[in-house]
């Protein structure tokens, strides 16, 4: 049996069925068919932009946002889709913190919708550093569809190791 690590955790069913779609090589046509808006995010200052809105639209009242841009280092094997870090330096004798979030290069051609997702996950950080119930509460209310979409995107992560081109 497959092991499919971006569905780890998820029930048994449809791991099946996305091996049974993944064996046919229709896994990755399903997501493409269902997620057709492509991202128009292609650059960091655009991303900065996108990402700005909707801490604005959403966190009016958290710290302001000092870089925010596609990382290629980041590896999505590893786990990472993104990051957010805090980082404190010491100006003038007082510290100073600034927050950066890292979204991995991969989302450049993804859908606009699992962009979406990701950017809503790095700003629920900003807030809430674990994944607790507080964070995918904040999660919902700034993206409904978040849990939809988390598993959509894992599929699509699926689809992107295991089908050709």
């Amino acid at each position: 049996m497959q092991t499919l690590k971006y569905l780890n955790g998820y029930p048994e069913p449809l791991q099946q069925r996305a091996r049974e779609l993944l064996a046919e090589g229709k896994l990755g046509e399903a997501i493409r068919r269902r997620y057709a808006q492509p991202n128009t995010v292609r650059n960091d200052r655009q991303l900065y932009e996108y990402v700005q809105a909707l801490k604005d639209r959403h966190l009016r009242q958290s710290q302001p946002l000092g870089k925010v841009l596609y990382d290629g280092k980041l590896q999505v094997v590893k786990h990472a889709l993104g990051t957010h870090t805090a980082i404190s330096r010491n100006h003038g004798g007082k510290l100073k913190a600034s927050r950066e979030i890292r979204i991995a290069s991969v989302f450049r051609e993804a859908p606009a919708e699992f962009l979406r997702m990701i950017v809503v996950h790095e700003l629920a950080h900003i807030k809430e550093s674990d994944h607790n119930k507080a964070f995918y509460q904040l999660c919902l209310h700034m993206e409904p569809d978040y849990h939809q979409l988390e598993f959509d995107l894992r599929l699509y992560l699926t689809a992107l190791e295991h089908e050709p081109g």
